[in-house]
């Protein structure tokens, strides 16, 4: 018997669904190779069961396996990854190396940054890093993968503290871990990475930031330095025209300019204040979804913003939530601002009697709810402390599932379809922390797939993004230029209502469980009103703009028309610019606070008693007749903010 045939054999799976045999202790090259010699050679790293890991990785027996190419969507991940390691390494060759303390640097989905300690650095340092980076780049250093003992690992990582943590933490798995070196630099890291620094294509630094060691704000500020890279310098070009883009639609600046909200020191991070303009808006879009909710049978209740940690403990949310909540004690009882609204609303229908004939019962809260983020990753209105859901919270009968999901899916579409914009669904599957049992949660993401596959719906799997209490079908929609958000959600829960003893009493006489099922329509307000600044730029849809009408006078003389006019327009949101200025900058103040629309009152329309009209796209039409243009304001709200689909059946 030769060698090879005595060589215990395992199968791993590929793509395709087909498996490949190969010799126990095969890394994903060697797999590679055995597909085709072509392709062996081509490969740059390898997914394991959808971890990106180097291509010197072992595989294991029934291990999904995609091998990763410069062709790969992954490629840019691990080239990004190696341009974090030159970013570091100019560094160290341009700052004094045994002062500065290297921390982390990861890819991520816009380029990579990398953390530094002690480094003395400022925007004009940039331009000099990255010549430096260019020089290495230039060089094509092999990155060179080597494994080597902790101990060993010790001794080369002398002198980083930050390195020295994290392997700890690598000892406490491995006996192992693995170093990448190129040219004279070398680095902690477990991969994976482009061959050489020659295979990385143009990298550009973005900025620099201030960041906590592992995102704890009681541990040391780092400085972070940005960048991105890309195959070509178009590719790079066309990201920073992005970027600049998304830059002039920033939300926080937009939202200081047209005094939406603000978020100040003095009242606290991630604690967003709304101003009479911002809450215009708010109010839009809770008065929308309260239409939707009325319509298709909602209830409104109301619970407080803090609880006794009893009900946490009860829902599950104190054993797999309590990092990210605000606990404190009042005497000998422990309570915590609530996370989440599910649980009051369970606990509003346990507290009576429900018959077969009553379900469903279906209630919604427009619930303030409070995370607590690391002040870190705290950003605007995307990352906050406190934030609104527009919470619905259904409880069915088994045989009321599918009809109850598909009415809430339909709410949602037409929800994004109002605001114009393209989506895609997912079906998020059971995480690694999660409560009840095998038998359930494959009962309940049944649920929402047969809904997804009987209605011919393209979704992707996410396999462990669900809520800890049950799976759910997530939508993630496009803004304007092309960026992509989470935000609806509907989500099947057979947990709560056993871990809150939730019965019913069924057609037969005997009590039987509930499903509960929790859906947002928009997500949250505030991340939901952020992407609507950007995706607008600030030029909101007539119905929800905080200011629709605004009349400029030509005159002091036009004054009293000016008011007149005005208060014929009562059913809309107007003002009068009665300030002593200039028609022009009248125009232009109302061009730059995004008003829709401008209403020019002089001499010629007070003695005809009518009006001239200017539109935010600068289009002017004169001796336009009151009543036709309440009219048209009429027309296009309703044009706007049409009666969904659902709603007409």
């Amino acid at each position: 018997m030769s060698e090879s045939d005595s060589q215990e054999q395992i199968a791993v799976v590929l793509p395709d669904g087909s498996e490949l045999a190969v010799d126990a202790g095969a890394t994903v090259e060697d797999c590679a190779y055995e597909i085709g010699p072509g392709l062996g050679s081509d490969t740059v790293a390898g997914k394991l069961d959808g971890d990106l890991v180097a291509k010197e990785e072992p595989v294991y027996d029934g291990a999904e396996l995609e091998i990763i190419t410069d062709g790969s969507d992954e490629y840019l991940e691990v080239m990004r990854h190696s341009a974090a390691h030159c970013l570091a390494q100019a560094v160290e060759r341009l700052y004094d190396e045994d002062e500065v303390k290297l921390a982390i640097g990861p890819p991520t989905d816009e380029g990579f940054y990398y953390d530094f300690d002690n480094l003395d650095v400022d925007e004009e340092d940039l331009a000099d890093l990255e010549a430096e980076i260019e020089e290495i780049i230039e060089a094509d250093y092999e990155i060179e993968r080597e494994e080597v003992s902790i101990e060993e690992a010790e001794e080369r990582l002398a002198g980083e503290p930050y390195k020295l943590e994290l392997l700890e933490e690598f000892a406490e798995e491995d006996d192992t871990v693995t170093f990448y070196k190129q040219g004279e630099w070398e680095d902690l890291c477990a991969g994976p990475h482009v061959d050489s620094t020659g295979e990385i294509g143009v990298v550009e630094l973005l900025e620099i930031a201030g960041a906590y060691w592992r995102g704890d704000e009681e541990n040391e500020m780092q400085t972070r330095i940005y960048g991105t890279a890309f195959e070509d310098e178009s590719d790079l070009e066309d990201f920073l025209e992005r970027k600049r883009e998304a830059e002039k639609r920033d939300h926080r600046r937009i939202g200081n300019e047209m005094n939406l909200f603000s978020i100040q020191d003095v009242t606290g991070p991630g604690l967003p204040l709304y101003h009479p303009p911002g809450k215009t808006v708010l109010k839009e879009l809770e008065d929308f979804v309260e239409d939707l909710n009325k319509d298709a049978g909602y209830e409104y209740v109301e619970t407080p913003h803090v609880f006794k940690t009893d009900l946490w403990h009860k829902s599950g949310h104190y054993d797999n939530y309590q990092d990210d909540m605000f606990i404190f004690d009042v005497g000998d009882d422990e309570f915590g601002l609530k996370p989440m609204n599910c649980p009051g609303h369970a606990a509003i229908f346990q507290d009576q009697s429900w018959s077969y004939r009553d379900l469903p019962i279906r209630y919604a809260e427009n619930g303030k709810v409070y995370r607590k983020e690391q002040r870190g990753e705290l950003s605007g209105l995307s990352r906050v402390w406190a934030f609104t859901i527009d919470d619905g919270h259904l409880f069915v009968r088994p045989d009321q599932i599918k009809q109850e999901v598909e009415q809430i899916m339909d709410m949602i579409t037409d929800v994004l379809e109002t605001f114009d914009l393209e989506y895609e669904m997912a079906l998020a599957t059971r995480p690694e922390k999660s409560v009840g049992s095998d038998e359930i949660w494959e009962k309940a993401e049944s649920q929402l797939e047969s809904v997804l596959e009987e209605h011919g719906h393209e979704y992707e799997v996410e396999e462990g993004d669900g809520a800890f209490y049950g799976p759910k079908i997530d939508f993630a929609f496009e803004d304007a230029i092309g960026r992509s958000w989470d935000g609806p959600t509907v989500q099947l829960d057979f947990n709560m209502p056993e871990r809150f003893d939730l019965n019913y009493v069924g057609e037969d006489n005997e009590e039987h469980r509930p499903v509960m099922i929790h859906r947002a329509l928009y997500g949250s307000y505030e991340r939901f009103f952020m992407m609507l600044i950007e995706h607008y730029e600030g030029r909101f849809p007539l119905w929800l703009a905080p200011e629709q009408v605004r009349v400029l006078p030509i005159s002091d003389d036009n004054l009293g028309y000016a008011h007149r006019v005005a208060n014929e327009f009562d059913d809309f949101r107007v003002e009068v610019d009665d300030r002593d200025s200039t028609l022009e900058r009248k125009i232009r103040a109302a061009h730059d606070d995004r008003v829709p629309y401008q209403i020019i009152v002089g001499d010629n329309e007070e003695e005809d008693g009518n009006i001239s009209v200017r539109d935010r796209f600068e289009d002017q039409e004169y001796d336009v007749e009151i009543e036709a243009f309440k009219a048209h304001l009429e027309s296009e709200v309703e044009e706007q903010r049409t009666q969904p689909d659902f709603l007409q059946d």
